[in-house]
């Protein structure tokens, strides 16, 4: 039967079990929130402007993107209560939702359309736009697919090609939109995962070819894409034309300097720079925040992709090959995302026509978004949670000894009692 511990050694184990990790990565939530944050603060102020000269009410986007953001920590949360179990079986599921979300959107009246792009299915307060949740669906079911087909992926150009079909499927009807930049997204998270799941190099290289020679021919064959790719070389060329948008967001940061114009009191948001709110919030940002804020925000998202990357690595030491795929998965897109939003508005990559995650202005990518972290956070909880004995209820108790340890310590009691007894 077993023991009770003495006081002194129950306040012990309590000492320790309080010093236990926490059950969440509370740095890379932290770091969401600021994001989310500061990025409602710069949607209100890039926003503003505009929202009162075309809609006559300053707060047109501001309570439309409180709106968002309040549906986003729902979500998030919703994602993060969903064991990660139930993710990794529903993955085919949800890529095929997500391309018959994306076929609707091309029937004639579904789609919403706006400067020439069909993009979004109206839905009464919000728009769905099925290019943004492909971006979360086709990381899980990769993740899951990797985990079911691990062998097949590593020795078949098969079990290479097969989730290439749905994705390459996915992404022809992106491109149908049309979206190149998502596009170009979702097949380097793909082609990235498949190579993290072990493909042969020389599959990886030839698919990766094939990739790049089709994008590049769906940017010759298009005017405005190859107008786009060689005008942001030199956007002064042409200022007020093909390099309007980059020229006025380098204007924007150079009046920005180090430390910023103040928050609120930048120009180029009022006049000049188009989609201020949206895809060239961080123009606004460096001419109000300065360098120093883009600095800063440019570190966060390296420390959140950085966090997701740990925390797949942790999976992978623990056996969870799932949480392994889909958290650097996670990663890559939210990184990714941010590296070429920051690329496209300080001229380092053509224009494309992706927000900045967490802080642009848009219901559904910040939506996606907040559930990509939502089940990052659910990885990182359930790893956490498997390395932590809990206390058992009723108090604390001293162990029983492990069977195989029984005999010994019964044949010692004996002859300790027998060399009680001769003495």
């Amino acid at each position: 039967m077993s023991q009770v511990l003495a006081p002194e050694a129950s306040a012990g184990l309590r000492r320790r079990s309080e010093r236990s990790p926490a059950i969440l990565d509370a740095g890379l939530l932290v770091a969401v929130l600021c994001l989310l944050g500061l990025g409602f603060v710069m949607v209100t102020s890039a926003s503003m402007p505009m929202a009162d000269r075309n809609y006559d009410d300053p707060f047109f986007f501001v309570l439309r993107h409180g709106v968002a953001l309040a549906l986003a920590l729902t979500c998030g949360a919703v994602c993060f209560a969903v064991p990660s179990k139930v993710w990794e079986n529903a993955g085919p599921l949800l890529m095929l939702l997500a391309i018959g979300l994306l076929v609707l959107l091309l029937v004639p009246g579904v789609g919403r359309t706006v400067n020439g792009a069909t993009r979004w299915i109206p839905l009464g307060l919000i728009n769905l736009q099925p290019s943004e949740l492909v971006k979360f669906t086709a990381v899980i079911y990769l993740s899951g697919y990797l985990v079911r087909r691990e062998l097949d992926v590593r020795t078949s150009l098969m079990g290479f090609l097969r989730p290439m079909l749905l994705v390459g499927i996915a992404g022809m009807l992106i491109m149908a939109q049309p979206d190149f930049g998502t596009t170009a997204v979702i097949l380097a998270t793909a082609m990235a995962l498949l190579f993290l799941g072990g493909v042969s190099v020389l599959s990886f290289v030839l698919l990766g070819l094939l990739l790049t020679a089709g994008l590049a021919a769906l940017i010759i064959i298009e005017p405005y894409r190859l107008q786009r790719v060689t005008s942001f070389v030199k956007p002064f060329d042409d200022p007020f034309d093909t390099g309007y948008q980059l020229s006025q967001a380098l204007i924007a940061f150079g009046r920005g300097e180090w430390l910023g114009v103040g928050l609120g009191n930048g120009i180029q948001k009022q006049f000049y720079l188009p989609e201020a709110h949206t895809d060239f919030l961080l123009a606004v940002m460096g001419e109000e925040l300065g360098l120093v804020g883009v600095l800063v925000v440019v570190a966060v998202f390296a420390y959140i992709t950085w966090r997701a990357f740990v925390i797949g690595a942790r999976a992978r030491r623990q056996g969870d090959l799932f949480g392994c795929y889909a958290a650097h998965g996670f990663g890559l897109l939210i990184g990714l995302q941010a590296f070429i939003n920051v690329g496209v508005n300080t001229g380092l990559l053509p224009t494309k026509g992706l927000p900045l995650p967490f802080m642009s202005y848009g219901s559904n990518a910040l939506i996606v978004a907040a559930m990509a972290v939502g089940v990052l956070l659910r990885i990182d909880f359930e790893l956490r949670r498997r390395t932590v004995d809990p206390i058992p209820e009723g108090g604390l108790h001293r162990e029983r000894p492990a069977p195989s340890d029984r005999p010994l310590r019964e044949r010692q009691k004996r002859e300790r009692g027998a060399t009680w007894r001769r003495g």
